[in-house]
């Protein structure tokens, strides 16, 4: 609330905080009312973008977070998924969105802590060092080549690759579609991704950059500068690129599924009544791809504007049968993970696992955790003593097959057990989570949870 509140009502480029309400057990918060739906999505619906348009987009975008650096709130997780249009209207204004993240940090004052969406996070967050504002504009330099040419300057199917890419900063600017943009785009680019934070412009200094002026002049004049030519091949990229990245989110509906996976009791055939929830998932490990039908010893270009969509044979399609089949087998594989949760069989756990799997979870306070240890400590002190007459169900699960190594599974989980005072207890949370096949093996990359802290992972 306090990080959103302070933005002025002329300022319409963050989305702003109107009001809050508290009541007892909930917790109501005002915004502005944003219908546009996200910049990248319009983006591809245009008949008409080119370099030009990517600089007013950008330049938005620098001056929504020139305004909060300004007011001393560093975003730390900027990304297109946040990146929004105030109305349907052509030439809506860009909102920035989900200040969930968000810290405020006074000048010359630096943070701690591992927090932020995979492809979008700095070298210095990565490798653990103290940092401040200019994660940010490291942020909108990505968002800026992704612009440009509609695919990230950082890509790899293994997270750890990806991350010594960035941390080296070692990207490019490959032909031909490189070839028509200008050397000053690629030069603001270059100043934004600067791997010495120090080094590193200012969104103020981005703002007063020679392309985003010159920019702005040929929006204004078409057809006298090459810049402004329609860029059709940058919009196909991007189609594909915001394929990959969306995952749908999940719609519950009034009635329980009573799928059990509990070994100890059976199904409950009692209905329960159940409010109607509607989650947004967050996708901020959408740049776990695959590979596609290229070759994986070398990253290629066309892995790059492909995205890792894996495009079916000519003239052939997958059978429903097989996918229903192979969805089965995700919701199967989501069930024995969470069985081995529920009876604190850690050994089980880790296999079902990649070593190095992130997560977002209420426990651990906004911060990205990366690998088992963290779980390891409520196998160890908590569950193994309290999984006597527990059961857990699993509600509505909802798979999307992202290629045919790559999955992502939304659900509801419910936990009931019995308390010490001998009360019932029930605990629900919202679960996403990305399994990744790798030499025949399905492993969990990614989970997201929400809801209260509690005994259930």
């Amino acid at each position: 609330m306090i990080i959103l509140s302070f933005f002025p009502s002329l300022f319409v480029i963050p989305v702003r905080l109107h009001d809050s309400i508290a009541e007892e057990g909930f917790h109501y918060l005002v915004f502005d009312l944003v219908t546009g739906g996200e910049l990248f999505e319009d983006i591809v619906a245009r008949e008409y973008y080119s370099e030009a348009d990517a600089s007013h987009c950008i330049q938005q975008i620098l001056e929504s977070v020139e305004h909060c650096h300004k007011n001393l709130i560093v975003h730390r997780d900027l990304k297109p998924e946040n990146l929004l249009l105030a109305s349907k209207l052509k030439g809506a204004a860009v909102k920035l969105a989900d200040f969930g993240l968000a810290i405020e940090l006074d000048n010359g004052e630096q943070w701690y802590g591992f927090a932020g969406t995979p492809g979008y996070l700095s070298p210095e967050v990565l490798r653990k060092d103290p940092y401040g504002k200019p994660v940010d504009i490291w942020a909108c330099g990505v968002i800026l080549y992704i612009l440009l040419v509609g695919y990230p300057p950082f890509w790899d199917e293994d997270q750890h690759r990806l991350y010594s890419q960035i941390k080296a900063g070692a990207y490019d600017y490959p032909s031909p579609e490189w070839d028509t943009v200008t050397p000053e785009a690629k030069n603001l680019i270059d100043s934004m991704l600067t791997v010495n934070p120090g080094k590193r412009i200012s969104a103020c200094q981005a703002l007063k950059h020679p392309w985003i002026q010159l920019m702005n002049d040929r929006l204004q004049n078409r057809d006298r500068y090459a810049s402004a030519m329609h860029r059709q091949e940058t919009v196909d990229c991007l189609k594909k690129f915001n394929a990959r990245r969306k995952l749908k989110g999940a719609i519950l509906t009034t009635m329980l599924a009573t799928r059990n996976f509990s070994k100890r009791f059976s199904k409950s055939s009692t209905e329960r009544e159940n409010k109607t929830i509607c989650l947004s998932m967050v996708q901020g490990s959408s740049q776990n791809k695959s590979g596609g039908s290229q070759e994986k010893a070398t990253r290629t270009l066309q892995q790059k504007k492909d995205n890792g969509i894996k495009e079916s044979p000519e003239g052939s399609t997958m059978e429903e049968d097989d996918l229903r089949v192979k969805k089965q087998d995700i919701v199967k594989m989501t069930e024995t993970l969470l069985e081995a949760i529920n009876v604190g069989d850690f050994e089980s756990y880790t296999k079902l696992c990649d070593p190095h799997m992130t997560c977002f979870e209420p426990e651990a306070n906004g911060f990205l955790i990366e690998g088992t240890d963290f779980h390891k400590f409520y196998f160890d002190t908590l569950w193994n003593k309290n999984t006597r007459n527990r059961n857990v169900t699993i509600l509505h699960p909802r798979v999307h097959l992202l290629g045919d190594d790559s999955a992502a599974i939304a659900y509801v989980r419910l936990t009931q057990f019995i308390d010490k005072a001998g009360n019932p207890v029930t605990h629900q949370s919202e679960e996403t989570r990305l399994w990744h096949r790798r030499d025949g093996k399905w492993l969990v990359v990614h989970f997201h949870r929400t809801g209260q802290p509690s005994i259930s992972k």
